[in-house]
């Protein structure tokens, strides 16, 4: 009798490890999903195909022309004088243009975290978004993306190479 109470013992205990080990039915299945930035239009450095927004050759020809580039003082949003002057001329591109997209990447320097970088870069590009929609540009055409620190446009530690860095970068 000790034998079959140890093969059922065994038997349960061995059952008991399978149905821990593979879980509950009726556990709800997820997944997770890692989802990477995209990648910025137009021929800017970093671009991975990915197509964010599909402009007409004219509009890409008219912003071949203007400085897609826009800088910002330490650990700023704030658009300068001559930032709103490179912006202005975006907004008119955009206006005389309705259906034209634009993508703004935010970019920080290497200082502070990681998470502070991509809020800070945020911030950047949605500075400039909201200046062109003041200007008159349709808000649902400018689409923002933030980097943070991910994407240097001047390696180095030196002041003017994190000044390079601390952009926003306007795509078509």
């Amino acid at each position: 009798m000790s034998t079959s109470f140890s093969k059922i013992a065994a038997l349960a205990v061995l059952s008991s490890a399978v149905v821990l080990a593979s879980g509950c039915a009726t556990k709800r299945a997820t997944s997770e999903v890692v989802v990477a930035p995209l990648g910025i239009p137009g021929g800017q450095v970093g671009y991975s195909g990915a197509v964010i927004v599909d402009n007409s050759n004219a509009v890409i020809t008219g912003a071949e022309n203007i400085q897609a580039v826009v800088y910002f003082a330490f650990d700023s949003s704030e658009i300068t004088s001559q930032s709103a002057g490179v912006l202005n001329q975006h907004a008119g591109l955009l206006k005389s243009n309705p259906n034209a997209g634009v993508v703004i990447a935010g970019h920080t320097d290497e200082r502070g975290s990681r998470e502070y970088n991509i809020a800070l870069g945020e911030r950047r590009a949605q500075a400039a978004r909201d200046y062109l929609a003041a200007q008159g540009v349709a808000a649902n055409n400018i689409r923002v993306i933030s980097y943070g620190e991910e994407r240097p446009a001047a390696a180095g530690t030196s002041e003017d190479a994190y000044a390079q860095n601390r952009r926003a970068e306007l795509s078509y």
